[in-house]
């Protein structure tokens, strides 16, 4: 959502809307991103840190919210659906770290119908993608859909998981909440680098080197998440963390 356009004959407060919306979009991207690489970089139980993940959390909520709603006007069904499965990740991610291990609340119940709605989601979206003589879907071509699928899935089954066991504790709470925000700031690192590399040099664009960005947060997930498992320094110093939060 890099535009929003308005009739020539717009009234005023509806451009100045557009502006603040784009603004507030824009902005809780790129702050989104640098807050969530920070965050991973602090060392964890850090006051940096929760600074840092505080400065996330809400970046985040308001560039997807913001995503999820104005992308159906533009056309832009793939850009919803995303908007509302990153809001999902941060909100879960969140909520994860501040339940006390083994609880659970209101939230999780309902939370958990999300990933289930993005599946069906991406399954319609195929479809159509299948169907349309061009292949694709709003400019997006079906495997793009599969990413839908795939997390939603992951998501739901560790939902279903925290819900059967009413709650989770110890290293698996960790994992719930360092994947998802992750996965979160994959999203957001991608769909900036990748999908918005007009605003960079045009000698930049098209370049390999802006993979890296784009996927650092995958790696630095998978290095996090094994230093979870294996690492009991690690996964008490995460649990410091979300015990002072």
């Amino acid at each position: 959502m890099a535009v929003l356009e308005l009739a020539p004959d717009a009234p005023a407060y509806l451009r100045t809307t557009a502006d603040i919306v784009l603004v507030l979009h824009i902005g809780g991207g790129s702050l989104g991103i640098v807050s969530g690489f920070a965050a991973l970089a602090f060392r964890k139980g850090s006051s940096a840190h929760r600074a840092a993940g505080n400065i996330f959390f809400v970046a985040m909520l308001t560039m997807s919210a913001i995503g999820a709603i104005v992308s159906p006007m533009l056309h832009d069904r793939i850009s919803a659906t995303a908007g509302v499965l990153t809001f999902y990740l941060v909100a879960t991610a969140w909520a994860t770290a501040l339940r006390k291990e083994g609880t659970i609340g209101r939230f999780e119940p309902i939370a958990a119908i999300v990933p289930f709605a993005v599946m069906i989601a991406g399954a319609i979206f195929i479809m159509l993608a299948a169907n349309d003589p061009s292949g694709t879907i709003d400019k997006q071509p079906p495997q793009a859909m599969y990413i839908f699928l795939i997390v939603g899935a992951i998501a739901a089954a560790g939902d279903v998981h925290v819900l059967v066991r009413r709650g989770i504790s110890g290293a698996q709470r960790i994992a719930r909440h360092l994947w998802r925000m992750c996965f979160a700031l994959f999203v957001a690192a991608g769909s900036f680098f990748l999908g918005q590399q007009q605003v960079f040099p045009k000698e930049w664009r098209g370049s390999a080197w802006l993979f890296l960005p784009a996927l650092a947060p995958l790696a630095l997930m998978l290095f996090w998440l094994a230093r979870t498992y294996l690492t009991r320094a690690s996964r008490r110093s995460a649990e410091i963390a979300y015990a002072r939060r």
